[in-house]
């Protein structure tokens, strides 16, 4: 079994790695670009409706350990570029069906990238990420190392998902069907998103930030045991909260913190609606 082998690969930790090493590794390399095993798989029976799957970080991190540095430089001048020999950039054909806008954009090997994804310039998708049919990568966005990504998504300029590769049993980022993540967002440190919600322009998601429900009257929060979740169909907007006590108090001063205005209604519906015509 696969899992198996590359565990077993990566506890041995040896100083050289053989033919049949390697091949395992691009058998392991082959799965993930095919989106036959993932970082983060969906999990009914988890709180947060998502596991993770430490061998596939273990299998990414061996990568890392078994590759030499090399030249990965192109073109006439041959820019300079150096990396790992096992993770160059992903191999992509014409029927992948993958629009890759031309102007600096870049797809690390060992991804999925699913059918219909567009690739606005320049923007980036790291090694162990999954990325869904239909979904949209706006100019300038990251898609960090291991995050999920759902189908028919729209991750809009600027905007940055966090990549969760260390440790291996961390959840990485998910951001479930559906969901618009509006430009220069960030979200972080293994929050889910579930399905249809909509994060405003600017809002910043991690582990350390309440999360406000004005519609429900709840306070989201991650825990030791769990990941901050934001709820289907959710509207998150940037919003502040008063410092209530000392110095903070007396001068005014509030920190930020994500708001939830509203959940999607026919008025969000038509707002995004415009974003089809750009696939």
């Amino acid at each position: 079994m696969l899992a198996t082998e590359i565990e077993r690969l990566f506890e041995e930790k040896l100083e050289r790695y053989t033919e049949a090493h390697f091949e395992l590794f691009e058998r392991f390399k082959q799965a993930l670009n095919e989106g036959r095993v993932r970082a983060a798989e969906p999990d009914p029976s988890s709180p947060s409706g998502w596991r993770v799957n430490a061998w596939v970080k273990k299998g990414i991190l061996l990568g890392f350990r078994m590759g030499a540095m090399v030249e990965m430089g192109w073109g006439p001048g041959r820019q300079p570029l150096f990396d790992k020999a096992t993770w160059p950039l992903k191999r992509l054909r014409l029927e992948d069906g993958v629009r890759v806008v031309p102007g600096g954009s870049a797809i690390r090997d060992g991804c999925y990238v699913g059918r219909g994804v567009t690739c606005m310039p320049p923007m980036y998708i790291n090694v162990g990420a999954w990325v869904g049919d239909g979904t949209m990568v706006d100019s300038h966005a990251l898609i960090g190392s291991c995050a999920q990504i759902g189908r028919n998504c729209h991750i809009s300029a600027g905007a940055q998902i966090g990549g969760v590769l260390e440790p291996v049993g961390a959840l990485p980022v998910i951001i479930e069907d559906e969901v618009l993540v509006g430009g220069n967002c960030g979200v972080y440190e293994g929050t889910v998103v579930k399905r249809r919600a909509v994060l405003g322009a600017g809002t910043i998601l991690t582990r350390s930030t309440p999360v406000y429900d004005l519609v429900r009257g709840a306070v989201y929060t991650a825990t030791d045991e769990q990941p901050l979740v934001i709820p289907e169909e959710a509207v998150v907007v940037p919003g502040s909260r008063a410092v209530t006590r000392g110095p903070g108090r007396d001068w005014g001063l509030s920190l930020y913190t994500p708001v939830i205005v509203k959940y999607r209604d026919p008025r969000t519906e038509e707002r995004i609606r415009l974003e089809e015509l750009l696939r």
